[in-house]
Formats: C-alpha cells, structure tokens, sequence
C-alpha cells in the first residue's frame, strides 16, 4: 500500500469522528443550555415559598457568575482529568444540583446549588467542550463555534417548553428533579462521543486569513497574554457585548409592559423572540465571521446594538418597533459571543485556547450583574439604555480599530519563527 493511499485512508476514517464529536458535542451543549429557562421559575418559587421576587431573581445571577468563574479553572482540570472525564463529572455535578434542588427549601439553598454548583458545573463542561471543537476544525473556527454556541441556545428553547410542561404537570420542585435527571444523561453522553483533539500545526506566514488576522505566529500562555493590552481591549468589548445582551433578556417582558405599552401575554412573546434570534446570530454570523474580519463584523454588531438601544431609550415604542429593538439586540448578542471564542485563538493561538478564552470570558460574568447594577444606581431603563448604548459605540470604535498583537512582532535577526503549534 502507497503511503499517499494510507494517507488518505487515514484522512477518511476521521472524518467520521470528527462529525461523531460535533454529535456529542451539540448534545452536551444542549444540555447545558437548559439553565436559561430559569425564568420560567421565579414566579412559581415566589408563590411557594413567600420569598421576594428580588430574591429569587439573584439565582440566576449567580448561576451566571459562577458559570463564568468556572472558566478560569477549567483548563487545568481539563489539563489534569482529561476532557472526557471532567465533561461527564461536571454533567453529574449539575444534574445533581438540580435534583437536589428538588429538595431545597431555603434561599441559600437554591443559592448555593442551583446557583454556585449548577454554574460552576455549567461553565466547566461549556468551555472545554466548546474549545475542543474549535481546535478539531482550525479552519472553520467561526461556522463551528456556531454550531455548539447554537446548540447552547437551542437547548434553551427546546426546554422553555419541556420545564414549562413539567412545572404545571408535577409543580415546581418536582421540574428540579426531572430537569436534573434529564441533563446529566445527557451531558454524559454526550461526553462519551467527544475526544480531545490534537493542535494542528500552521504555516506561519504574514498572509491575512479570511477573518483579517494574520496567520498566530506562537501559542501564547495565559501569563504571556495578560501582558498585551489587546487581550484586556477585548475583555472590554466583550464584557460591553455580553452586558447588552444580558440585561435585555432579563427586563425584556417590563419593557413590553412599561414601555411599548403591550399587554403582559404579548409582551411576554418576546421571550421566545429573544431565543429565536438569539440562535440564528449564533449560527449566521459565526459561519460569516470565517469570510471576513471578525473584529469588524463584531464592530458592526456593536453599532446595530448602540442604535437599537438609544431607540429603546428615545423614540415612542410601537408594537412593530419594540420587537425590531430585541430582534436585533438578540441576534447581535448571540453572534457576538459565538465569534469571540475564534477571536481569541486567532490572537493568541489555539494550544491554550481553553484558558485564554477563560480569562475573557469573565466579561461575561460581570456583564450579566453589571447591567442590573447600572439600572439600580440610575433609577430605570431608559438611562441604562443610554449607557449601554453609548459603551456600545466606544466598544465598536475599539473593535473596528483594534490589531492581532502579532503585527508588533518581528523575526529577530538570525531567529526563525516555527510553526504555530510546535516548539522551538
């Protein structure tokens, strides 16, 4: 046998896993998704139990923030247990959080595990899960991140429905116990399809890939990254990019209510508005940031948000204009933080993608209580809106203006670059 004919036998017999990793892949990101239903019950936890609206709303901000807090650790427990362990543990870890919230009756109960351990669970699986599938296709980075940060958002639409069944068929608390059981099976199994894979080797050259970044020149570490002022730039466009979203999907049905002047049952429609556009983002602009600059397709996002929200804040909201706002604000959102994972491998390499990635999604966790924290201290939606819009804009400017920290590199005389992906 030829060693070109065994080559490609080898090139075909691969092909198959890595389209059975992308199967598990989607499952365990689905499963995963599932915590944005949450609102589905706050309503019914404040009738059961007496609590304070405001009280059982923090869940979920804290579901958010350990989520985002458990992407800093997960790359060296990726490092030490293996993808496939630590995906299967953390699916067990958050479905027991929830089938043991099934049981809770306090609110530092539900704090501390449908808030702390079902997030941390969450954002173990998410990333490591998310930037494995990137590294198994270098050269579809944007179309693939959508497909597994659609999934995410997929599973939440799906089970809006399957959590609202359950909670009028067996009550609130027994939704906790099925919920939990249903997500560990499968988180586990989708942990059983996946395999880690190998970091393929790049040609290092100065040509600029599709996405307008030139070709990384080296794998950064987390320590090499915190010293470019680009990784701390896209933390603040994130960061500015998740705090628009997040805030939207948490007040949109009050600002139907208050603002549009909608009643409550179609105000409430755009809820599942939010979902649907929030997924095609993902899936549309991930597959169209791998044909041009990301940056600048992120920078556009940005500007459509601005607008969106200074309408939100200054013109008289009709029904038509209301759902065109959220639409737009939704679809943005979903595609921006679908793009971002290839952004960053992009600048600092695809070897240590999972931690790097980790550090800038922390913009995430602060984006999700930074919102709520902006409308406290302004006193209504409006000025938040203002805010955010304007943050909006100066992330677009940074965005749009913004170069790989490999255009300040130059060959040292006598010095070789290699390879990205190889050693020196």
């Amino acid at each position: 046998m030829s060693t070109a004919m065994a080559t490609a036998m080898t090139r075909d017999t691969k092909i198959p896993k890595r389209w059975l990793i992308v199967l598990g892949t989607v499952i365990m990101q689905m499963g995963l998704g599932t915590i944005y239903t949450w609102s589905l019950f706050n309503a019914h936890l404040v009738t059961k139990f007496g609590w304070e609206l405001s009280s059982v709303s923090i869940i979920f901000s804290i579901t958010s923030f350990a989520l985002a807090f458990a992407t800093l650790f997960a790359g060296k427990l990726q490092d030490r247990f293996g993808l496939r362990r630590l995906t299967a543990v953390a699916g067990i870890m958050l479905g027991l959080g929830l089938i043991l919230s099934s049981q809770a009756s306090s609110l530092p109960m539900f704090y501390l595990l449908a808030g702390v351990v079902v997030g941390f669970a969450d954002g173990t699986a998410y990333i490591t899960s998310l930037s494995n599938l990137i590294k198994w296709f270098p050269k579809h980075k944007g179309l693939i991140s959508g497909v597994s940060v659609g999934a995410y958002g997929t599973g939440s639409l799906i089970f809006k429905y399957i959590n609202g069944g359950l909670i009028e068929s067996v009550g609130v608390s027994s939704t906790f116990l099925y919920w939990g059981m249903i997500v560990m099976v499968m988180i586990v199994i989708g942990s059983l399809l996946v395999r880690e894979a190998p970091i393929p080797a790049a040609q290092v050259t100065s040509a600029v890939a599709a996405s307008g970044v030139p070709t990384v020149q080296k794998d950064y570490t987390v320590k090499e990254m915190l010293r470019t002022k680009e990784a701390y730039l896209l933390f603040v466009i994130f960061f500015t990019a998740c705090m628009s979203g997040l805030y939207l999907i948490g007040i949109v049905k009050d600002i139907g209510v208050k603002l549009a002047g909608l009643d409550v049952q179609t105000a409430a429609n755009a809820v599942a508005m939010i979902a649907i556009f929030n997924t095609a983002g993902r899936l549309i602009l991930g597959a169209l940031s791998d044909k041009m600059s990301r940056l600048k397709l992120v920078g556009a996002s940005l500007a459509v948000t601005a607008i969106a929200m200074l309408t939100l804040s200054f013109a008289t909201l009709s029904y038509g204009l209301f759902f065109a706002c959220v639409a737009a604000i939704a679809f943005c959102f979903g595609g921006n933080i679908t793009v971002f994972p290839a952004i960053v491998s992009d600048y600092f390499g695809l070897k240590n993608h999972n931690k790097n990635y980790g550090i800038v999604y922390q913009g995430f966790g602060i984006g999700a209580l930074s919102g709520s924290f902006i409308a406290a201290f302004l006193g209504g939606f409006k000025p938040t809106f203002i805010v955010i819009g304007c943050l909006c804009l100066l992330a677009c400017l940074i965005a749009v203006s913004l170069k790989a920290p490999m255009h300040k590199q130059k060959e040292e005389k006598g010095v070789s670059l290699k390879p990205y992906g190889q050693t020196a």
